[in-house]
């Protein structure tokens, strides 16, 4: 974080300092990390007490102070263990806090980043039911070797998750890349009002977390929110392909980018061939008043379905100053970043673990077993791993069997069924068609862990896919982990 003293920290988040009388507020000077895990506290960083539903950690602070902690952001006064006042910055919501520093942070960024010599910082946000956290892995690697760029660390994109990637830049930022999740009106409102974005990208418009939304158009809804939460001159980009995320160019306070397949899109794939090992080829098109220019790219990431996110990610990277080559390079170099997302490893055994197990949603599981059926062929067995989708309220049932009905029609091999909430995707696959042991149901992770261990041959493609909190992220750990045995 750049330097604030406690004094600065106060005014913008409307605290109080409660601290010994010879604490001087405007001397004690906070210039480390911004953290809410004790454990990662940095000598002169500021150790944010957000009270959880487990654990409160306000217990923690003494410890963070003891290692190095300049600063707590907490809800009430603190002692250490010699019954001393700890330095904190008292206020009323500590997650409020949290987000109006990290609007004061940008705010005083983006004026310094305009003097004679600043980096001229340019700020995106990322949204969509599906695709965020790898767009903005591909658009993070695009800035990078562009000049000084700040992302998310994994997929934090929610009201804590935001501001600490917003607290994580400094005044030799050039580019700060954000994902901004929502589970529900209003939630991209909250982080645009943090952090409004120089460009605003909307993946797609999908059946991800309707259960807190009410339905499709609502999602739609929401989703727009990060349009109108963009600067007076702040740039959309779309995705032509989607008419929900196009009708969206209507809000848009500035100019617009399209990306798709759609013949009316400014960023384009043509020519998209897919090898054997799920990598995708294309010629990229960029158009605007000047014309049309193509370049070729490969990527590196496996699934087709990643030709959308390069798209948006290129379409993004023109949109804040890369030229169509630099894009180009970019996109051929970029590998997946943030574990569980289609990472693919090769066991000494034989077999092929496709762990995609970080979340799930109709489409994102539509697009992992048509990557899984690419990966195998015609000569290896696909092995489909696969957990609840969570949060789609009352089309859970239905979602969840349409799935199973896929996993027939692309022939999966052998389908094991993690846990009672994804039991419809094993009745789905029966009333498709299917009989006899090629669809398994596992009452829990243990289980399916077993059976695998017991199944698995070599030549095995296995797919692992669910949402986090089902839970198949674990299991997806123990696959890949015996390759490091």
């Amino acid at each position: 974080m750049i330097a604030l003293t406690a004094a600065e920290i106060a005014a913008a988040t409307g605290g109080v300092l409660r601290a010994e009388p010879d604490v001087d507020p405007h001397g004690l000077v906070v210039a480390g990390a911004v953290v809410t895990d004790s454990r990662e506290v940095e000598p002169g960083g500021l150790f944010v007490a957000l009270p959880g539903e487990h654990v409160d950690g306000h217990d923690y602070a003494p410890g963070a102070v003891a290692a190095g902690a300049a600063l707590v952001l907490g809800a009430r006064e603190l002692t250490g263990a010699d019954g001393r006042l700890l330095p904190v910055v008292v206020v009323p919501d500590v997650e409020r806090a949290l987000g109006d520093l990290a609007r004061e942070v940008l705010v005083r960024l983006r004026a310094a980043s305009l003097e004679p010599g600043g980096p001229g910082l340019r700020v995106v946000g990322i949204t969509g039911s599906v695709g965020k956290t790898t767009t903005k892995d591909l658009l993070a690697q695009l800035c990078g070797s562009a000049g000084p760029t700040v992302a998310p660390v994994r997929s934090f994109n929610n009201e804590i998750g935001l501001p600490l990637t917003v607290l994580r830049a400094d005044e030799s930022t050039r580019f700060l890349v954000l994902e901004m999740g929502a589970s529900g009106p209003g939630h991209l409102t909250y982080l645009t009002d943090i952090a409004p974005p120089d460009v605003a990208v909307v993946l797609v418009v999908g059946h991800a977390h309707l259960g807190g939304f009410g339905g499709i158009e609502a999602v739609a809804t929401a989703k727009s929110e990060i349009v109108q939460g963009l600067l007076p001159d702040g740039v959309a980009v779309l995705n032509a392909d989607d008419p929900r995320v196009l009708a969206m160019r209507a809000l848009a306070p500035g100019d617009v980018v399209t990306f798709g397949a759609s013949t009316g899109a400014q960023v384009r794939a043509h020519d998209v061939v897919v090898d054997r090992s799920g990598r995708a080829r294309f010629v990229l098109e960029a158009r605007d008043g000047a014309g049309s220019r193509t370049v070729p790219v490969e990527l590196r990431l496996v699934g087709e379905h990643h030709v959308h996110n390069a798209l948006a990610a290129a379409a993004t990277g023109l949109a804040v100053g890369l030229t169509l080559d630099e894009v180009a390079v970019g996109l051929g170099a970029a590998d997946a970043l943030s574990p569980h997302r289609m990472h693919v490893v090769e066991r000494p055994d034989g077999v092929t673990v496709i762990d995609d197990s970080y979340n799930a949603n109709p489409d994102s599981m539509r697009a992992a077993l048509k990557a899984l059926a690419v990966l195998a062929g015609r000569d290896r067995r696909s092995v489909a791993v696969l957990g609840e989708m969570l949060e789609l309220g009352d089309e859970a049932r239905e979602a969840h069997d349409a799935i199973g009905r896929l996993v027939v029609r692309l022939n999966v091999g052998l389908t094991v069924v993690v846990g009672e909430g994804a039991r419809a995707i094993r009745d789905g696959a029966n009333h498709e068609g299917s009989w006899g042991d090629e669809v398994v149901l596992a009452d829990d992770l243990e289980t399916a862990a077993r059976f695998l261990d017991e199944e698995l041959r070599p030549g095995d493609v296995v797919l692992v896919k669910s949402s986090y909190g089902a839970g198949l992220w674990q299991l997806g750990d123990l696959l890949v982990g015996e390759v490091a045995q």
